[in-house]
């Protein structure tokens, strides 16, 4: 695959676990099997999959049974992001054998504030790992999460060495634009947002693509956002998009992962729980949270 063929409604696919905190495989296969029919791609073990709560092997493991389950029907951008660099591209190549299209990494965590000359090496080891044209590297931007922002000129000069993507999750679409300008030369370059919050400016701006966590427990809200979008019918589109805004915040009533799998509950799929430190969420909360779906004609 090459970079910019990843595009499309992609998911951060949820992982998950059993109450003694084992990997749950009958979770994360029906987890894909309930997102498969309307998405173009998944992004697993990152942010949303527990990815940094579970050791080396148990996120190798999560990443087989997707790729397992997928079977070849979207292509699977491996997250393999961790706090140092040798981990992270023993992850990459891990990725890379079990047949993930490709890769992608949040900056370094638990090292803030690194400097520009030390993320650039960081990444360029990645990229140096598996480097192959058909198998691109994708960054993650984010840096609430991991307090080392990727600046433009960092990535301009990956570019350079062969980095093919980038997930922004920033937020701020001046960003965005940002990565545009210094990533303009290099046309097989693929810069796609990393949240729905902001999709249909993002789209404007030029993304074909969006990591879009919501895509979990609506997947069938992203899919038509995306396709009124791409039809041209900017009023059905912006009426998703608030709509996609409205479920965020009802997602941010707490810790956004257990209230996922409490929704996937509600909807009839047995996504088993989150990873410790999280926790399920109390009853009272899966009440608040069912009402006000409910009140929004989605349960």
């Amino acid at each position: 695959m090459k970079a910019k063929e990843f595009i499309g409604i992609i998911p951060p696919a949820l992982s998950s676990f059993d109450k003694d905190g084992n990997i749950y495989e009958k979770g994360i296969r029906e987890n894909i099997r309930f997102i498969l029919p309307y998405v173009n791609g998944l992004y697993p073990v990152g942010t949303y999959g527990c990815g940094p709560c579970m050791g080396l092997d148990e996120r190798k493991e999560v990443l087989e049974i997707i790729l397992n389950e997928v079977n070849g029907r979207v292509p699977v951008v491996a997250h393999v992001g961790t706090a140092d660099t040798k981990t992270t591209c023993e992850l990459a190549r891990h990725a890379k054998s079990a047949g993930a299209a490709g890769v992608g990494a949040i900056s370094p965590y638990y090292s803030p504030n690194l400097s520009e000359e030390a993320m650039y090496r960081h990444f360029a080891a990645l990229v140096d790992a598996v480097n192959e044209t058909e198998f691109p590297v994708f960054v993650y931007n984010n840096s609430h999460l991991s307090q080392n922002s990727i600046t433009p000129r960092v990535l301009r000069r990956l570019a350079e060495h062969g980095l093919r993507g980038c997930k922004d999750s920033s937020f701020d679409i001046v960003n965005y634009y940002l990565f545009h300008e210094v990533i303009k030369d290099y046309p097989d370059f693929n810069l796609i947002i990393g949240t729905e919050a902001i999709f249909m400016a993002a789209f404007d701006a030029g993304a074909t693509g969006c990591v879009c966590g919501m895509a979990n427990i609506f997947p069938e809200i992203l899919k038509n956002l995306r396709d009124a979008y791409l039809a041209g019918d900017r009023a059905k589109a912006m009426e998703l998009q608030y709509k996609i805004l409205e479920v965020r915040a009802i997602t941010k009533a707490g810790p956004t992962v257990p209230i996922m799998h409490a929704i996937l509950s509600m909807r009839g799929v047995d996504s088993g729980l989150p990873r410790s430190p999280y926790i399920e969420i109390a009853d009272e909360l899966k009440s608040s949270v069912r009402a006000s779906l409910e009140k929004i004609r989605l349960l």
